[in-house]
């Protein structure tokens, strides 16, 4: 495997404000450098749910982006050690709940340790076009079918094609940004 070294020549990176770190994604250090850099991109949360064997199942992620409009698809991640993996590996749907502002309890109650029974029985919610579960305050909801998968690392990378979309009225959004809740109104 070659490497790629940039030189830079010293002057510019004086002008620069960005700190420059270079790393190993193996090391704690780069590890570390990584996640430290990921804090600082803002991201919409969502509780990403499906239902399997009629049981709902869902979590909390912070890794969903467009890919395409046509025909519309999405992209969701999920770390294959999470204990929902095994649900929405068996999954052929799954929607996702972009959470408003306000919603901290919601992300809070699906990135924790609470059984998934647990979860759906504390939210009120009822199923979308595909029979996925969508929780009834969320901003805006994204029904859709799982196209595809793609392994990477230590997550999951699961491309859906969109059914249906539902939107509140008020468009608020909870957001997640140096490591803390932001409300975008």
């Amino acid at each position: 495997m070659s490497s790629l070294r940039m030189e830079v020549p010293e002057e510019e990176l004086e002008m620069s404000s960005l700190n420059f770190t270079a790393f190993s994604d193996t090391s704690d250090l780069g590890q570390q450098a990584f996640r430290d850099g990921m804090a600082g991109l803002g991201a919409a949360v969502n509780v990403i749910t499906t239902m399997v064997d009629g049981q709902p199942a869902g979590f909390t992620a912070t890794a969903v982006t467009s890919v395409s409009d046509a025909p519309p698809t999405l992209l969701v991640c999920l770390n294959k050690s999470s204990s929902v993996f095994k649900a929405f590996d068996q999954a052929e749907f799954l929607c996702v709940n972009t959470l408003a502002a306000g919603q901290e309890m919601e992300s809070n109650l699906f990135a924790g340790k609470l059984s998934q029974s647990e979860r759906f029985n504390s939210i009120t919610w009822q199923a979308f076009i595909s029979g996925s579960p969508v929780l009834n305050a969320c901003s805006r909801a994204f029904d859709c079918k799982i196209t595809s998968r793609v392994s990477s690392g230590s997550h999951e990378v699961f491309f859906c094609e969109i059914l249906g979309i539902g939107q509140a009225q008020e468009m608020t959004n909870l957001v997640y940004f140096n490591r803390k809740y932001h409300h975008l109104k």
